[in-house]
């Protein structure tokens, strides 16, 4: 008899297979071989287990660094590999783009190496095809290419700061001079360097660096938000609110919620032509020869303030604009960032080839494919069928060129449109190099030999110049030989162990200071009421789109609405009021001739007239996790409007769709002050409250071998940005339960975020608060559980014993903070969701950590593992553990180091400096559970009163 299941599972649509007898039969064979391959012998000379290699012992980690890449830009990370498996990703220290941490991304990647939905052999037309095939096909197709000096030809890319790729394109076109390479990143803000380009006469990109920054102000800007530079702007933001003496302030005018927003000292809701009238007014204060004539008094009163502190800040303060501002208002905040000598650093673009040859854009490669003027599209990393503005038409345009190869990790939708498709290497599985956003550049090397049949991006383009035999790991080396001094094998060692290479952070540029911009008239006028304006933002789970087949980030709470799998438009309460909507409902959105249906969320932090809706959704070419899953943005697009778009239309459909949430935000003003205190600078208390609840079990709770773990975590601080959160659920074996599961809440995730609103539609802060396992000393669970599953462990933390627990979920009743997860059915063990029960996912498991089975429940550890490793290291030793040996999962992946963790009885540990702080405070601590997992409450700066600086 079938397992029985309280939910019907989602049911694969049919697929009419266009392959026959024959072709399946090369598929199976194809499909054995490239999984035999991976588990296979390299090509280096290899040592058998009879004669241990050196440094190879079985069941031990080792850590390598590399790099991953976002929208382009490098962040190194070191990987985790326990027998040959890449199974966790943590920051690199000394890397400028990461400095330790990560994000949701880079925590995500080991899941979608052993994504068994990645492409796995060359096709032609759809079928199967060898690489002599390939090889063939592209000698004619470069014959005739060179017989025509290369017009014709044409090679499109996303983003890149590889040094190597920018190199070989350059051979490429040298060989084919008439040749032309283009570049689309969906994400990309060409609105900043147009503003570059105006204020200086050419493209250049700015580098900030908040930690040197007072004042911060944001002008529809989300720097701590999701992208390339999180993990660097969160720290620099971090470190500047650590001294109280120094202590930032920062500023947002934004049109929709942000986590930049949400940590707001002071923040403004407007729409985005409002924004331009305040860039424009806060320029005229500071010496501008005009600036807006009129602002409502809100506006005019947080003008004062800003304009002041900019003045009385000059060289620590500095202005940031989002991508939904104009090319003017960019160019305008150079001004005004060169008049206050803000902490930013003008460098060159650093996704330009060696000779300075710059990428043609998207437009001009549809404006070729529409004239004829393309016999050969070479497409390498990027999904424009998909994700091209709606206008462009690319999916019609791009079958106007007679051979079109595409080269990406699936077959997504643009390879469902090319003559050929070659597969990708995963950047775990790739030698390659890329550059951070100052340019430091830092070697990407393999953890792994390629799971599949894929290929390199250096050797196709080292095919596309007649290198038939060329390796990316030649390729990568010829590019720095002539950098290294010295002995370059004993360079290449130090930057394959250092994870970068030292000294080459782009050179700053002292141009000219900019002339005031030309702006547009100072009295334009909102947007007619009624209006609504659409804002597109990057998705905080699935980027643009490219990780919508990773479970874990479908599954991932987006930070401000906890909404997973699936997208919605969020709109002002006022807004849904007026067109008859509420959260759930099913709406069209018209601009121009584009349609899209979504549902509505309403989020009263939203301006009124403003609507926001991310990108990256509605796949159909994304793999058996992302097809079908939300509204595909990108179909509102236009090569004009990327992010802003005015004057959209939105109607009711009378159709009701549930937003799956995992939990909801806080906005009852007593749970609020209650569970999330918040003071203003200079208004702290005194003294860290103590705990004097009666209670009659013993003060405290003595481990036998005299470790007395706990955790604090700094609540001002930290941003809501979920890295913790994917960290735990790589380290940690835990599952994903899929749509269906979370409709009825039953999450797994081991730790959560709390959002706590204070009133956001009024002007007043979000917080963000981190929970995990309290690990009580008091522990309400323990004396409920029949069976001792639940008990204190020798060394005084509250563990869980899985196979003792029948899944009574006494517990889970008993536990206040609602910290403990069940196992509803086998998520792990035969009822996976989707495709998740493949064989190759086990590949990612933490041998370290048991996986649990149904009817067990599971919860936060306190990566018990580590505390372990970390004891057997110093007994081996013979010395004792050091006061912050022990770093946990969640505190590692952390970019502003707002989680400490340690042993209560050293004194030296920081853990104890969090105890003492005047800030500290326990959740629910009125009820006497003594929780080990304490807070830091939160601290805000917002300006002072004209009346008040006098």
């Amino acid at each position: 008899m079938p397992p029985l299941k309280e939910l019907p599972t989602r049911p694969e649509p049919a697929r009419r297979s266009k392959l026959n007898r024959r072709q399946a039969l090369s598929l199976l064979a194809t499909g054995m071989a490239s999984s035999l391959a991976a588990c296979s012998k390299p090509d280096e000379h290899i040592l058998p287990y009879v004669k241990m290699p050196e440094r190879i012992v079985p069941g031990e980690p080792l850590k390598f660094a590399t790099t991953l890449g976002l929208a382009g830009i490098g962040r190194g990370v070191i990987v985790t590999a326990i027998d040959g498996r890449p199974i966790k990703v943590e920051g690199n220290p000394r890397h400028p783009g990461s400095l330790g941490a990560t994000d949701v991304f880079a925590e995500a990647a080991v899941l979608s190496l052993y994504d068994p939905d990645r492409s796995r052999t060359i096709l032609r037309d759809g079928a199967i095809a060898s690489r002599e095939a390939l090889q063939g096909a592209l000698v004619n197709q470069l014959a005739d290419a060179r017989n025509r000096q290369g017009d014709g030809l044409r090679l499109l890319t996303s983003r890149t700061t590889s040094p190597t790729v920018l190199r070989q394109i350059d051979a490429l076109l040298q060989t084919f001079p008439a040749a032309a390479w283009h570049a689309y990143e969906p994400t990309d803000d060409d609105n900043a360097r147009g503003g570059s380009q105006l204020a200086y006469g050419r493209p250049l990109d700015a580098v900030a660096d908040l930690a040197k920054a007072r004042v911060i102000v944001a002008l529809d800007a989300d720097p701590i938000g999701h992208g390339p530079d999180q993990i660097r702007h969160g720290r620099g933001f971090a470190m500047g609110r650590s001294e109280a003496n120094s202590f930032s302030r920062l500023y947002c005018l934004e049109s929709a919620f942000t986590l930049t927003g949400a940590k707001a000292d002071e923040r403004l809701a407007l729409t985005p032509d409002a924004i331009e009238r305040f860039a424009m007014s806060l320029a005229g204060q500071l010496g501008a020869a005009r600036g807006a004539s009129e602002l409502p008094d809100r506006q005019r009163e947080l003008l004062r303030k800003i304009s002041a502190d900019l003045s009385a800040h000059r060289g620590e303060a500095v202005v940031m604009v989002g991508p939904t501002m104009s090319a003017e208002v960019h160019a305008l905040a150079h001004w005004i960032n060169a008049q206050i000598n803000a902490p930013v650093r003008l460098i060159e673009p650093i996704d330009r080839t060696p000779s300075g040859k710059q990428a043609a854009t998207l437009e001009q490669l549809a404006g070729d494919l529409v004239a004829g003027r393309v016999r050969q599209l070479i497409i390498i990393g990027a999904n424009p069928v998909y994700d091209a503005p709606a206008d462009l038409q690319f999916a019609a345009r791009v079958q106007r060129a007679p051979f079109r190869l595409h080269m990406g990790e699936y077959v997504d939708e643009t390879a469902a449109l090319a003559t050929w498709h070659v597969p990708q290497h995963h950047p775990l599985e790739a030698w390659s190099d890329l550059r951070a956003s100052d340019g430091t550049a830092s070697i990407v090397q393999p953890l792994i030999r390629p799971l599949y049949g894929s290929y390199g991006v250096h050797e196709l383009l080292a095919w596309l110049t007649g290198e038939q035999d060329a390796s990316a790991y030649d390729l990568v080396r010829q590019t720095w030989q002539g950098t290294a001094s010295g002995d370059f094998e004993t360079w290449w060692q130090r930057a394959l162990h250092d994870g970068l290479i030292a000294d080459t952070s782009a050179a700053a540029i002292a141009p000219a200071a900019p002339p005031l911009p030309a702006m547009p008239s100072a009295e334009a006028q909102d947007a007619p009421a009624g209006d609504i304006t659409l804002v597109l933002r990057p998705d905080p789970s699935l980027w643009d789109g490219s990780f919508a087949n990773n479970a874990w980030l479908q599954e991932c709470p987006k930070p401000l609405t906890k909404q997973v799998w699936g997208n919605a438009l969020a709109l002002h309460p006022e807004d849904a009021a007026k067109l008859g909507v509420a959260s759930g409902d099913i709406v069209t959105i018209g601009a121009g001739d584009r349609r899209l249906e979504v549902p509505v969320l309403t989020e009263p932090g939203s301006a009124i007239g403003v609507g926001m809706l991310t990108l990256g959704a509605g796949r159909h070419k994304a793999g058996a996790i992302g097809d079908g899953v939300g509204a595909n943005a990108y179909a509102l697009r236009s090569a004009e409007h990327r992010w802003r778009i005015a004057g959209v239309s939105v109607k009711p459909t009378r159709r009701r769709e549930p937003i799956l949430t995992t939990q909801n935000v806080v906005r009852t003003p007593d749970d609020v002050r209650e569970l999330y205190p918040l003071y203003q600078l200079g208004h702290t208390p005194a003294a860290a409250a103590s705990d004097d609840t009666p209670s009659l079990m013993p003060r405290t709770v003595r481990s036998s071998d005299g470790h007395a773990w706990a955790m604090v975590i700094d609540t001002s601080v930290c941003i809501g940005c979920n890295a913790c959160v994917v960290s735990c659920q790589s380290e940690n074996n835990v599952p994903v339960v899929g749509p269906e599961q979370i409709a009825m809440g039953r999450d797994m995730h081991w730790m959560r975020i709390d959002v706590y609103d204070h009133g956001a539609a009024t002007g007043l802060p979000l917080g963000f608060q981190p929970v995990p396992c309290m690990h009580c000393e008091h522990a309400p669970c323990e004396p409920v559980c029949p069976v001792a599953a639940s008990v204190h462990d020798h060394e005084g933390l509250n563990g869980q014993v899985y196979n003792r627990c029948i899944g009574t979920r006494f517990c889970e009743a008993n536990c206040p903070y609602k910290v403990r997860r069940f196992n509803f059915f086998g998520y792990a063990d035969g009822e996976e969701y989707a495709n998740l029960g493949a064989d190759s996912y086990r590949g990612q498991k933490n041998p370290e950590v048991s996986v649990r089975a149904r009817g067990v429940m599971e919860k936060c550890t306190y990566c018990v593992q580590r505390i372990s490793a970390a004891r057997r290291s110093a007994e081996r030793d013979n010395r004792p553990l050091g006061p912050d040996e022990v770093r946990t999962a969640c505190q590692n992946a952390c970019p502003t180091r707002a989680i400490s963790f340690g042993d209560l009885n050293q004194p030296a540990a920081a853990i104890n400096h969090g105890k003492a702080d005047p800030r500290h405070y326990a959740l629910l601590g009125h009820l006497g559970t003594r929780p080990r997992t304490t807070y830091l409450a939160d601290l805000r700066n917002p300006a002072p009163s004209p009346e008040e600086r006098t």
